[in-house]
């Protein structure tokens, strides 16, 4: 049931980041959850074999390569999802990348996470 939740909420999130952020376009919200899917699978596959191979290099900088990785893994997902996922370019992926971050944040306080005691 956690599950089912926290996939309806990314599907949200993505569908008001794509509504506010100019440049990014989903189909609809179903389309916004699978889409959800593919950037976590994306990113959880190809982002940590990159993550792994470009770690030094993330320890200098104090994580921004993997935040390039981030961005660089959501417009693999646009090619991916061909018209029903659309982002403009490497500077829009990054503001979706952010605001989807934030706003998965909020929401994470607003419904705040059970502690395993």
């Amino acid at each position: 049931m956690r599950f089912i939740i926290s996939l309806l909420l990314t599907g949200l999130v993505i569908a008001l980041a794509s509504y506010i952020i100019p440049g990014v376009q989903v189909a609809g919200f179903g389309w916004a959850i699978v889409t959800g899917l593919v950037i976590g699978f994306v990113n959880a596959v190809i982002g940590g074999i990159l993550r792994l191979f470009t770690f030094p290099l993330n320890w200098l900088t104090f994580g921004l390569v993997s935040f390039i990785i981030t961005v660089l893994m959501v417009m693999l997902s646009d090619s991916i999802m061909g018209s029903k996922f659309d982002v403009s370019g490497f500077w829009a992926a990054a503001l979706f990348a952010v605001v989807v971050a934030l706003l998965e944040m909020i929401l994470g306080r607003i419904g705040g996470e059970k502690s395993a005691r």
